[in-house]
């Protein structure tokens, strides 16, 4: 009867995270409220809440509000500092400027280019790398459609063309800063097998090694549809010229141009160094994404002082640093709520009755089914929600258990999770990416959709394929 109640609860609270997710209600509440339920359905089957070194608070019915509280300091102590970093950084570039200046110094090799389908991959690869300085999908469609749009169309590009690779610009790219990676390598580096792990670690050892090719793949395919959709279309539409809003060019000396457009890529630049020194020459520097992120900002605040000739008017710009903490607080709001949601999975039994049930099934001809059962739960979530990375912040608790339970690499369902997640979200026609870019080029949805899902499919197939033979072991 347990047994029955268990697994009624848990496909209740997935049914019910499912529509949610899809009727786009807020995840974080979502979450948390189902986390609750569950371990109050725990408790009332006289079961413990499965918190690790947790301590009640005397009162039963408190306890479940505790978990929530303990999870929001364990989480902040660790991931969730990390993102607020980040966040405070990524807001004090855009402050200075210095995000304007990067976007410039990459668009500039685009307007000398005039073949058409070379300019494809190049500004797709151009994107993807300027995703590291706009980590936002929407965001960098919106600077992009602004900055590149009227020089893609001068080139002879047809509109869909260019909507289409602007529409997927922001998809894999390998950072250390993004809060995705830095979830997945902060809840590995808490297992034995990982311990340890840092999000550089994490990034450059094992989602490299298919996001970068998955990029390859991508932007090869990407041509030659967008050529195979052009010759559909037969001739152009007498609708093709799209008024766009030019923004002004980056004016300044070389230095400043030099200076500030390395400013946002700065503590990635770091990260990488510090890596390649332990690979290549075996110096070890234990530099985290925090304490590069800060070295980043003090260099920044530096060069705004050397600028401004006034440290009282750099130091009142800082006050933006501290407001972009503020507004990525939310994004660890859903860290805690998809934790709390898992303590609820694991108190009611059904995480340790499935590894029992699946231990022995083993190895990884039995585990294959795993990544790509939730391969193509993502991919329905992404479609119907728009959201690529809703579920992957919801998952990131059960990763490691459900890698247990099944015999697998846990890295056998993050990469595939993580990846398919960002790589689907421009294929959705409710994505705020793709409804940003037709709105802009007075298309439909639809019409950007096709233009953009065999491209981004192609993708998706190649890097589950090579995901499953990289780490499926």
């Amino acid at each position: 009867m347990n047994v029955l109640l268990m697994y009624g609860l848990a496909v209740i609270a997935f049914a019910v995270l499912i529509y949610m997710l899809i009727k786009k209600l807020d995840i974080k509440i979502s979450l948390f409220l189902l986390g609750v339920v569950l371990m109050y359905a725990a408790l009332l089957m006289k079961k413990p809440l499965a918190f690790k070194n947790f301590s009640g608070t005397g009162l039963t019915f408190l306890d479940p509000l505790k978990v929530i509280v303990d999870q929001f300091k364990q989480t902040l102590s660790s991931a969730g500092f990390i993102i607020l970093i980040l966040g405070g950084y990524s807001a004090y570039m855009s402050h200075i400027e210095a995000n304007k200046v990067t976007v410039s110094i990459l668009l500039k090799p685009v307007k000398k280019v005039k073949s058409v389908y070379i300019l494809v991959p190049l500004v797709f690869l151009i994107g993807n790398f300027l995703s590291l300085v706009v980590p936002s999908a929407s965001n960098l469609a919106i600077i992009l459609l602004a900055t590149l749009l009227p020089v893609l169309l001068e080139s002879g590009m047809s509109v869909l063309t260019a909507a289409a690779v602007i529409a997927t610009t922001a998809t894999v790219m390998p950072t250390p800063l993004g809060g995705d990676n830095v979830a997945i390598a902060a809840e590995l580096a808490n297992t034995a097998e990982y311990a340890g792990l840092t999000v550089s670690d994490y990034v450059f050892k094992y989602h490299a090694l298919v996001s970068i090719p998955t990029l390859l793949i991508m932007a090869l395919v990407h041509p030659f549809w967008q050529k195979i959709m052009d010759k559909r279309a037969l001739s152009r539409s007498s609708d093709e010229t799209v008024v766009q809003k030019h923004i002004e060019e980056v004016k300044g000396s070389p230095l400043f141009i030099a200076v500030y457009g390395l400013l946002p890529l700065l503590p990635i630049i770091f990260l990488i160094v510090i890596f390649l020194l332990d690979i290549f020459f075996n110096i070890k520097i234990k530099l985290t994404v925090e304490v590069a992120t800060l070295c980043s900002f003090i260099i920044a605040l530096v060069c705004e002082i050397i600028r401004n000739k006034s440290a009282k008017k750099a130091l009142e710009g800082t006050e933006n640093f501290f407001k972009g903490m503020g507004n990525v607080i939310s994004v660890v709001a859903l860290l805690v709520a998809a934790s709390v949601f898992v303590v609820g999975l694991k108190s009611i039994g059904i995480m340790s009755h499935l590894q029992s049930i699946m231990t022995g099934i083993g190895g990884s001809r039995a585990g294959f089914a795993l990544p790509l059962i939730l391969l193509a739960l993502t991919a329905l979530i992404v479609l119907l929600s728009g959201s690529g990375t809703a579920l992957f912040y919801a998952m990131v608790p059960l990763m490691v258990p459900l890698a247990a339970a099944a015999g697998i690499s846990v890295m056998a369902l993050t990469i595939p999770l993580g990846l398919g997640g960002n790589l689907l979200r421009a294929v959705s026609p409710v994505s705020a990416v793709v409804i940003i870019v037709a709105g802009s080029v007075k298309k439909t949805p639809l019409e950007i959709v096709k233009r953009t899902s065999v491209p981004m499919i192609a993708g998706t197939l190649f890097m589950f394929i090579m995901s499953m033979v990289l780490f499926l072991k």
